[in-house]
């Protein structure tokens, strides 16, 4: 009897690419750009590359590096690290009250009884949710490049997913690769357009209209491509590449019976509610006003003093229903103050996994739960994750071991010659594919256009394209591969609490990134052919 080919374990993928990539630091000849300070229009000091500063240097062969790269890329990425285990354990608090299930089935009951109107009949109120769904995060992605956040939504989304008949890729779909699609048609992200038109001397967000018709097209087939997908699984679920992981990850997880669930509200969810209401209280007394920022421009309202009232006056009308219904309540606020914290005080991951470890306590407490069973919960969620979080430091690993080869600047350099003596759509294209190649290396965007854009910006000038063009081409570059590339801690840890293996990812992916990669060639040729304004 033949024995079924075994596919490679993830980890198993991610170290044979470290391995790869430390046997080229044998082969490929070390060198380095010089690099200095500048400050950028908006203040901020930022490293670039020196204009024809590249020289070769002696490269460093890895060996033990294969080894310890995985101990050196756990200390990279220790941020993401972290806040994937900390998001595990505060989500596995709130879990165990049930209250996400109870959110799940309130919200398909009630979607049933809008789905006999004839335009949802039309349309298919399933779709329709979908689409709304992921034109929202698009467009979180394409405001202020929302990319680490989204695994703390993956824990929503994919029971949701499942709960409607789909599988685990369609709730990544809705959040993950969504956002994934509004960065890639970036409009206004302050991490790759802000800093890359910065870094090229254009007026910041300028283009802003050709760029918003490419994130309609982008968004009109990506949506369209993950409908069809819903659509295929929703009719024939064992067609779903993770139907098996699904079942024993997901659909047999303990769910509750709607009809059986006991609702109740004990005290401890109402003293709950009057401590994060004068915390809040306090909170808006010293931030009063909040300076929300949306690409160039800013609006200063008292936003955290509205969303305080509103959850004064949201509380107990939550909680005279359930305490279950209050715990989502805490889910939505902590969801607005987020966004809050992201466009008023530039948070990043530690202080959005600060917010949702409060709010896992916070559940715990509503929940009437004593200190030492929220404590067991929280390991439990945090073990639950660790899969996903030892994930995020091996795929670091990759990046550890070309930088310490110092090859990473000899890869850049070489395919930045392959741009000499071709025609305009020629010179972008090579451009793309130069900025594609090198996200799979360098999955940063504000890396990227530190490291790139002042090579790219000023040899732009030399074949008479316009700088705007470079930054769109690095845009597509930066966006679309971040999906694929297990160089992304962020993918990595998406696809970890998500429980999808790497390798079933991109059997799934790689046609979709195709499309998408052809999609972005095609829309930067109107930006050297045609007179675009701001190119």
């Amino acid at each position: 009897m033949k024995r079924k080919r075994q596919i490679p374990h993830t980890y198993v993928i991610v170290f044979f690419i470290i391995v790869f990539s430390a046997a080229a630091t044998w082969f490929v000849p070390g060198g380095e750009f010089e690099r200095e300070s500048i400050e950028l229009k908006d203040g901020t000091i930022r490293e670039v590359i020196v204009k024809d500063s590249f020289h070769y240097t002696e490269n460093e062969p890895q060996t033990w590096g294969i080894f310890s790269a995985f101990f050196k890329g756990f200390v990279d990425k220790a941020d993401i690290i972290v806040f994937v285990l900390m998001i595990g354990g505060a989500f596995w608090i709130m879990n165990d009250s049930k209250a996400i299930d109870v959110g799940i089935f309130t919200f398909l009951k009630k979607t049933k009884k809008i789905e006999h109107l004839k335009l949802f009949k039309i349309l298919g109120i399933n779709n329709v949710i979908i689409t709304l769904i992921m034109l929202m995060f698009s467009v979180f992605g394409a405001v202020f490049g929302m990319s680490e956040e989204t695994i703390a939504f993956i824990i929503i989304f994919v029971p949701l997913a499942i709960s409607m008949g789909y599988d685990s890729i369609v709730g990544v779909g809705m959040c993950f690769v969504a956002a994934g699609l509004g960065f890639a048609g970036a409009l206004l992200n302050p991490f790759t357009i802000g800093i890359a038109q910065g870094l090229s001397g254009i007026p910041l967000f300028t283009g802003i209209e050709y760029r918003f018709f490419c994130w309609i097209i982008i968004n009109i087939l990506g949506i369209a491509i993950i409908l069809r997908y819903a659509n295929k699984i929703k009719n024939n679920p064992e067609r779903s590449p993770v139907y098996e992981d699904d079942n024993i990850n997901w659909r047999k997880k303990d769910h509750i019976n709607p009809d059986q669930m006991k609702y109740y509200t004990p005290t401890s969810a109402w003293v709950t509610y009057i401590i994060l209401s004068v915390v809040l209280i306090i909170v808006s007394i010293f931030h009063f006003k909040t300076t929300l920022a949306i690409g160039n421009s800013a609006t200063t309202i008292p936003v955290i003093p509205i969303l305080t009232g509103i959850f004064i006056l949201s509380g107990p009308l939550v909680l005279k229903k359930s305490v279950h219904f209050f715990i989502l309540n805490l889910l939505l606020f902590t969801i607005l103050f987020l966004i809050i914290g992201v466009m008023g005080y530039s948070w990043y991951v530690m202080e959005i996994a600060t917010l949702f470890f409060a709010m896992g306590l916070a559940s715990g407490i509503a929940g009437n739960k004593s200190p030492n069973k929220i404590t067991n919960l929280f390991i439990e969620g945090a073990k639950d994750i660790a899969s996903a979080a030892l994930i995020v430091g091996l795929a670091g690993g990759i990046i550890i071991v070309l930088q310490e080869g110092r090859i990473i600047d000899t890869i850049l350099y070489s395919v930045s010659q392959s741009m000499t003596e071709m025609g305009k759509v020629g010179s972008v294209g090579v451009m793309y594919v130069i900025q594609t190649f090198i996200n799979i290396l360098i999955p940063s965007g504000s890396a990227k256009a530190a490291l790139t854009m002042p090579i790219m910006a000023p040899f732009s000038d030399l074949i008479n394209i316009s700088r705007q063009a470079t930054v769109m081409a690095f845009q597509f570059g930066d966006g679309f591969t971040n999906m694929i590339t297990p160089t992304s801690g962020v993918l990595i840890g998406v696809l970890g609490v998500a429980k999808i293996p790497y390798e079933k990812w991109v059997k799934w992916i790689t046609p979709f990134m195709i499309i998408l990669i052809i999609l972005g060639f095609l829309l930067l040729i109107p930006t050297v052919l045609m007179d675009l304004n701001g190119f």
